[in-house]
Parts: C-alpha cells; structure tokens; sequence
C-alpha cells in the first residue's frame, strides 16, 4: 500500500490487530509494513515510532467502552458498568496491561472515559480529590482483576511467537501447577473446584469496593449531621 493512501487510522487499526494476536512485543514496523502491505518506512510518515503506536492503540481501545447514561442510571450501576466496560476491554487487548508499565497511557478517548468516571463519582456526591481517588480505585481494581486472563494470553502469543507446540505447553504447565498445589492443603482443596461454586470473582470485588464507597458517602453525611 503506497503511503500517500495510508491513513494513522488505518495504522493504529493495524497495530491493534497485531497487537491483539502476539502482543507489545511482537509489534514492529517492519511486521506492521507486512500487516498492511506496505513498506515499513511509509509508516514514519503518520507516526513517531513503535512507542507512539503503542500509546495510540491504547488511547483507541478505550473507545470501546460504551458510558453509562447517567440521567437513566444510579452512580453505582453507572460505576459498575464503566467497571465492567473497562476489564472486558482489557481482557481483549491484553497487551495494555504490559503496556501501561512501559507508556503512558492517554489520549482524547482515555480522557473521555476519565471524565465521565469523574462524572460520575461527583453524581453520587464525591467532592474535588475524593472522585478522583474513587475512580482511580474502580479502575485499578478492574484492570488487576484483568491480569490473569491478560497474563494467560500474553504467554499464549509469546508460545506462538517461539513455534512451539502451544497446547501441549499449555498441557505440561498446567499439571506442573497442579502437582505444586498439592503440595498445599488448601490449594489441594481447590484443585478442580475453582468456579464450581458459581460467584464471579470480578463481580464479588466489584460490589465489595462499590459497598465500600457507598459506606464512605453514607459516613460522611452522617459526619455532616
């Protein structure tokens, strides 16, 4: 594809499609120039570098997550929802969470969201730091409840990047932690039975921090009384 016909879009759409199949490291110009067939210099002409890549996938995922109609919705199932938005996003494009360690991470559609998490948390009545201590605590709650699975899928990309036989890897890792919780009564307990019980752990923490911040709210109306 000639650069003059390449948009940054077109760009960032492709590096989010690599990004998604072999993660942070295995994006590069030359292996995005391949995606889009094009030469990997014509890509210089719409952006910086990798690293600005990397920064302007992730302000565009954000985008996916659909906010809450405050007018229609109470703080919590408003708070709740951008929660939920949030990791399910994360989850798909597990390769944010290794890049929010290395870039930082914005953009008008992460500011979009930030707003109206803030928009939130001011409807239920947080004032100045306290919505912003709100949503931040929301939002890393949703994103260190993403990290298994994203963790799970960054080394699945990175099986697929070395050629190995991914399945079989997957077999002989998961028996060696098998045989190490038996090592341990309660995780020996466990062994099996994670899930079984039908509680969606996201959800349990989710309401537990959403419980916490209702208590905080209630306690410092009473304060006010």
């Amino acid at each position: 594809m000639p650069r003059d016909t390449l948009t940054r879009d077109q760009i960032v759409r492709a590096a989010i499609e690599v990004l998604d199949a072999e993660g942070v490291n295995g994006l590069n110009m030359r292996r995005l120039g391949i995606q889009l067939g094009s030469a990997a210099t014509a890509m210089y002409h719409h952006v910086k570098g990798k690293d600005s890549l990397v920064v302007l996938a992730a302000d565009h995922v954000f985008a996916e997550i659909e906010l809450p109609d405050l007018d229609a919705l109470g703080w919590r199932e408003a708070a709740a929802a951008l929660a939920r938005g949030a990791h399910a996003m994360i989850i798909r494009h597990f390769w944010l969470i290794p890049a929010m360690t290395t870039h930082l991470i914005y953009g008008p559609n992460k500011a979009r969201y930030d707003e109206h998490c803030l928009a939130v948390y001011e409807s239920a009545g947080f004032c100045g730091g306290d919505a912003d201590q709100a949503a931040a605590a929301v939002l890393m709650f949703a994103i260190g409840a993403a990290q298994g699975q994203a963790a799970e899928s960054g080394w699945r990309a990175r099986l697929r990047r070395t050629g190995v036989d991914e399945e079989q890897q997957v077999r002989d890792t998961m028996a060696q932690i098998t045989e190490i919780a038996q090592q341990f009564p309660r995780l020996r307990a466990r062994t099996g039975d994670i899930g079984d019980d039908g509680q969606d752990p996201f959800e349990f923490g989710l309401r537990t921090i959403l419980d916490g911040l209702d208590s905080a709210l209630k306690g410092k109306a009473g304060v006010s009384l």
